[in-house]
């Protein structure tokens, strides 16, 4: 039976179906930065090896750290078996463990959990009702759900994937855990270039002359841009429109469709309409696509 969750109740049923999970948990999510809440609940799971652990991350192709801290995965990659994947056209929501599945608009980011207005729909296999129902038909809402959602794993990229490793016991009719191995490790190396990348660009940063204030109706130059959140002057970019200061601020939560509060092409207030992801005016932009060669 499906059951319509929002609210508080939409987090306490996400929080039962880790808590519950023996066999396997699915979580899909474009955006992943772990609830404390939900960090400790998987933390109790941490040496169960047969807990087959399946994490489906998406969007921002160009920087994935934007998508999944590396805090997360350090913390994912302790789990002795799991794969993390990665579909830059993910947008769905969701969880699901071997006995339930929430299907939802919400993310699995802790900004989301605690301040959005979030809706979900729940589903539970039981003996008497859904299991029943599974093994004669897969016209039901959960196995419908459940065979899409495979399909988005197995056409994803694996990016990480460890694997427990058994030894023969009793003439080989047991197999007792000896250890897990990691197979596929693409985020190490991913996290690793972009820390580099980032102490490189602070250094540039730092080195680079200031830029004396000028009022925002003077002649533009071509390498000048606004942080849209402070207004102040910084160098033009499409792909970084705020300044050293604010992108800290908002690397706290990523969040590339809150709205801000200047152009980066003209500066001037832009009362919401721009965002990390959209940065300049409509209304500047065919001028900024001739201006910069966009």
């Amino acid at each position: 039976m499906a059951k319509f969750l929002t609210g508080n109740e939409l987090n306490s049923e996400l929080e039962k179906i880790l808590e519950g999970a023996e066999e396997q948990i699915i979580l899909i999510s474009p955006y992943i930065k772990l609830h404390d809440r939900y960090a400790s609940t998987l933390r109790t799971k941490l040496n169960n090896h047969k807990l087959e652990i399946t994490i489906v991350f998406g969007k921002n192709e160009d920087d994935m750290s934007r998508s999944m801290k590396q805090d997360d995965f350090n913390f994912f990659k302790e789990f002795p078996n799991i794969q993390i994947r990665y579909e830059k056209r993910l947008h769905a929501k969701y969880y699901a463990s071997e006995s339930a599945a929430i299907l939802t608009s919400m993310n699995l980011y802790s900004y989301s959990q605690d301040n959005n207005i979030e809706a979900g729909v729940l589903t539970k296999v039981t003996l008497l009702g859904d299991l029943a129902s599974s093994f004669m038909t897969n016209d039901t809402f959960d196995n419908q759900a459940w065979n899409y959602f495979g399909r988005v794993i197995e056409q994803s990229e694996l990016l990480f994937q460890k694997t427990p490793q058994y030894e023969s016991a009793m003439m080989g009719l047991t197999k007792n855990y000896k250890e897990s191995k990691v197979e596929i490790d693409k985020l190490s190396e991913f996290f690793a270039d972009r820390a580099k990348f980032e102490s490189g660009n602070r250094k540039d940063t730092y080195e680079k002359k200031k830029v004396e204030s000028t009022p925002q109706t003077q002649t533009k130059s071509i390498e000048t841009g606004y942080c849209i959140r402070t207004g102040k002057q910084i160098p033009f970019n499409q792909k970084r429109p705020l300044s050293d200061e604010a992108y800290q601020s908002w690397a706290k939560f990523s969040k590339e469709d809150y709205p801000e509060k200047f152009c980066h092409f003209s500066g001037e207030p832009s009362n919401g309409e721009t965002t990390f992801a959209k940065p300049i005016l409509r209304k500047h932009w065919k001028k900024a696509k001739e201006t910069f060669n966009l």
